[in-house]
């Protein structure tokens, strides 16, 4: 048996102090006891109390575990807790607060995250969370997950599977495989739809991707031969209608992968670049469309070995007047190529709003062979999903002066957390391997699915109101 795929995670602190959820709020009136409510904090957090003038915040206020003690000891009751605003800013409706803020722990410690508390939100909502995933095997914790005796392999294959294999009359194999990449972790680093870019931050996703044994997608006109220097985790991304120049057919020959952007011409390019390197797969990259069923099918008819269906950064079809979110995307392409046969003739890469651990096996159950990270590797650098940088204005943690290795440390320990849950997930559910989740809708349950089921034609009026 091979060795287990295992992350080493390390402390990284964050740079600036968290957004706190809540704020403590302190009356005057202080009655001068000598039991002091602050004294029995059992996380020692007003002991530890620090302030910071430059962006106003409290230590106390991200450093308290929320049990309450204090509030409740107080003779005088003068500590109080108040929602903090600047925290309901954070994202937006895809990009929750408390998203953004898990995403921030992960990154720091590299542990599942784990609340006391519970989940208190909603059980079905847009988007992934219309989806539950079985934990039917959950009983068996001693079995599976991070800490079981069992292996569960999380590797992904991207490329072509040959239909049929050919043999001589001595038993000896004919056909010739076509090329494969596989990687540790079923997800690789996408471009970042917007947000910060420059040396430093590519230079920590690169050595990120190093470290972790994944792919990272660069557009070949920000590569430089420095990077370069690490081809075996680089996906060089070529423009459409791109002439062969020299460097183009160093780039193809250095590179296990490469995309290229979709165009009228591109199955032609594919058998030109096949040229220079025959062992280097083949990926087209395309936007989520009305029509992109069948350009897939086209595609893998075409000799594509593996497609890159790209949403924008909230899961949504970008440019379309009453978009699609890319788990309904998925399970439409999925179930065409199935139908067609095709299905193992290419691999399905899915970007864009994949936002949580869960909405990588989330994206796998809808259709997918793996998935793209891509604004959550700047979430892990300490974005706050402000977009200021959208607009022109400066960002708030300036992450354009991030150090390289802090940053790839950062998003290290964040894959360490994410390939945890996706364990503990797959254990739950009783697989071995993430490959027998792709389109194993049986291990889910669609909340449209669900309606429609049980209720079928029948429309209910807006703000209906029910009888009691």
């Amino acid at each position: 048996m091979p060795k287990k795929y295992h992350i080493k995670a390390q402390l990284m602190p964050p740079r600036f102090p968290p957004v706190p959820k809540y704020a403590m709020v302190e009356r005057e009136g202080c009655l001068g006891c000598l039991e002091c409510a602050k004294r029995e904090c059992v996380y020692d957090v007003y002991k530890n109390r620090r302030f910071s003038p430059e962006h106003m915040v409290d230590s106390i206020d991200y450093l308290c575990k929320n049990c309450l003690r204090c509030i409740q000891g107080c003779k005088n009751q003068l500590i109080t807790k108040m929602k903090n605003p600047d925290f309901e800013a954070l994202g937006d409706e895809h990009w929750k607060p408390d998203q953004i803020a898990s995403l921030w722990e992960q990154a720091t410690t590299g542990k599942i995250p784990v609340s006391g508390a519970g989940y208190r939100g909603p059980f079905s909502g847009p988007g992934f969370d219309s989806m539950w995933t079985d934990m039917s095997e959950i009983v068996r914790p001693t079995r599976d997950g991070i800490h079981g005796r069992e292996y569960i392999r999380t590797s992904a294959d991207i490329g072509r599977k040959p239909a049929q294999l050919e043999f001589d009359s001595m038993g000896d194999l004919r056909s010739e495989p076509p090329p494969l990449v596989e990687i540790p972790v079923p997800f690789i680093f996408d471009k970042l739809p917007f947000g910060v870019l420059n040396g430093n931050v590519r230079a920590g996703f690169v050595r990120a991707a190093e470290i972790v044994g994944t792919l990272i997608v660069i557009p070949e006109e920000d590569l430089d031969w420095k990077l370069m220097a690490r081809s075996e985790n680089i996906i060089p991304l070529l423009r459409s209608g791109g002439t062969e120049t020299g460097r183009l057919k160093e780039l193809v020959t250095r590179s296990r992968m490469v995309e290229l952007e979709d165009s009228p011409d591109v199955i032609e390019r594919i058998a030109a670049l096949k040229k220079l390197n025959p062992a280097t797969v083949m990926v087209v990259r395309m936007a989520t469309n009305k029509s992109v069923s069948g350009r897939v099918e086209e595609l893998t008819r075409g000799g594509a070995e593996a497609v890159h269906l790209v949403a924008d950064w909230q899961g949504n079809e970008p440019h379309e007047a009453d978009p699609r979110f890319i788990k309904d995307v998925l399970r439409e392409v999925h179930l065409n190529l199935i139908n067609k046969a095709l299905r193992d003739e290419v691999a399905i890469i899915a970007s864009g709003g994949i936002a949580m651990a869960e909405h990588v096996a989330k994206s796998i159950i809808s259709g997918a062979d793996l998935v793209g990270m891509d604004l959550v590797l700047e979430v892990a650098l300490e974005c706050r999903v402000c977009k200021r940088c959208i607009r022109g204005l400066s960002c708030p943690v300036t992450i354009e002066a991030v150090d390289p290795e802090w940053a790839a440390l950062r998003i290290r320990n964040l894959v360490c957390s994410w390939h945890s849950q996706l364990i503990e997930v797959l254990g739950a559910m009783g697989l071995r391997e993430v490959r027998r989740l792709r389109g194993e809708v049986g291990r889910a349950m669609f909340y449209e699915d669900l309606e429609r089921e049980a209720f079928g034609d029948v429309k209910l009026a807006p703000n209906a109101a029910y009888a009691r």
